[in-house]
């Protein structure tokens, strides 16, 4: 943990930041290995270019970020006391003369930039988030350990899926019945909300689970993930109930054609956007480019959708230790859809792929 505050204080000493408020749960979690939802609470960490840290959070939080390895003062705080009296207190006994501060505009909302400034004496304002994607896209030996057990449940949690499927049962039957194997396994939070899509439902890429009833014949698609450690997983298999047309098949080999070509360019130095175009050619040659509608996939970690975006017209290069999904899909109306998506981390050999499940087209016959 010390190397990321480090890492912070040596870019913000080569920037001449004065200091950097960090207060998204994601890149709280990254600095102190405290992981919650304040909810409508302020939390955040304060960072300064040679001075020590503070971390700022409901009373309630105190004993558990400590014990989640921050050894830097916390300030907590009571519901009816206002935090920013306690933060502005703390930045005056420091005796930081503050002209620059870094936060994450993307995230921060308008009151609390407001706020920040009134006690800070309304200092220049820049982005943190250029330095925070950066620093979280190399993921080290222990981040990659445990999102390749994350990928696992995901891989389990598909195997539920498929398990659970019969004639007239509803998506969210299976979908509840996935969630809960999980939950025995300890998993508390899904990387997102979980999708069981049939039949035609299954051609909107991000459809809505809910009554609809298995029939023979359905396109079955599953989107999920967990939550492990603090780290996510997305995984997306999609198979076919019963029985299978040739126009099912087609377009289910036409996506695992695209995925595979793209999982085979995955290594050091190649270009992201060139992923995505070499898989959107393979599905646009077979006459489905219009029904291929969003980018190949999206960087991965302690949020399910993070830095970088898998698309086409992204020119920065895979580096070893980068984390993301490639999941490419067809998706017809009145007919349903397939993805195809994978967690992929690229090595020095290559890549791998951090989710196993089978791929290959499957027909459900139970």
């Amino acid at each position: 943990m010390n190397q990321r505050l480090d890492k912070v204080m040596e870019w913000l000493q080569d920037q001449d930041i004065d200091l950097c408020f960090v207060q998204s749960k994601e890149n709280v979690f990254y600095f102190t290995q405290f992981y919650t939802d304040p909810h409508e609470r302020l939390m955040g960490v304060f960072l300064f270019k040679e001075q020590d840290p503070f971390f700022v959070c409901p009373n309630m939080e105190v004993n558990q970020a400590r014990s989640a390895g921050w050894s830097f003062e916390v300030i907590g705080y009571s519901d009816h006391e206002n935090p920013w009296d306690l933060i502005a207190l703390a930045l005056k006994q420091r005796q930081v003369s503050i002209q620059k501060v870094a936060i994450e505009k993307d995230v921060t909302s308008y009151s609390r930039a407001e706020e920040l400034l009134e006690i800070t004496g309304q200092p220049q304002i820049v982005s943190a988030e250029g330095k925070l994607n950066q620093l979280r896209l190399i993921k080290d030996k222990n981040e990659i350990k445990i999102m390749r057990e994350a990928a696992m449940l995901a891989d389990f949690g598909v195997q539920v899926g498929i398990d659970a499927l019969q004639t007239g049962v509803t998506e969210m039957e299976v979908l509840a019945t996935i969630e809960y194997e999980l939950k025995k396994k300890g998993i508390r939070e899904m990387s997102f909300s979980t999708m069981v899509l049939f039949g035609e439902k299954s051609g909107d890429p991000h459809g809505n689970p809910g009554l609809r009833v298995l029939k023979e014949g359905d396109f079955v698609l599953f989107d999920l993930g967990v939550v492990l450690d603090g780290y996510c997983s997305d995984i997306t298999r999609t198979v076919v109930y019963k029985k299978a047309t040739e126009e099912q098949k087609n377009i289910y080999e036409t996506v695992l054609k695209a995925q595979t070509a793209a999982l085979e360019a995955s290594k050091e130095g190649t270009r992201i956007g060139d992923l995505d175009t070499i898989a959107r050619n393979i599905i646009k040659d077979a006459g489905f480019g219009e029904n291929f509608p969003h980018r190949l996939g999206h960087g991965l970690g302690i949020n399910v959708h993070e830095y970088p975006s898998m698309s086409f017209t992204n020119d920065e290069c895979l580096k070893v230790g980068m984390v993301y999904t490639i999941e490419p899909g067809i998706y017809l109306p009145k007919i349903g859809g397939v993805r195809i998506e994978d967690d992929v981390v690229i090595t020095e050999q290559g890549y791998e792929t951090l989710t196993k499940f089978p791929k290959e087209f499957t027909v459900i016959n139970r």
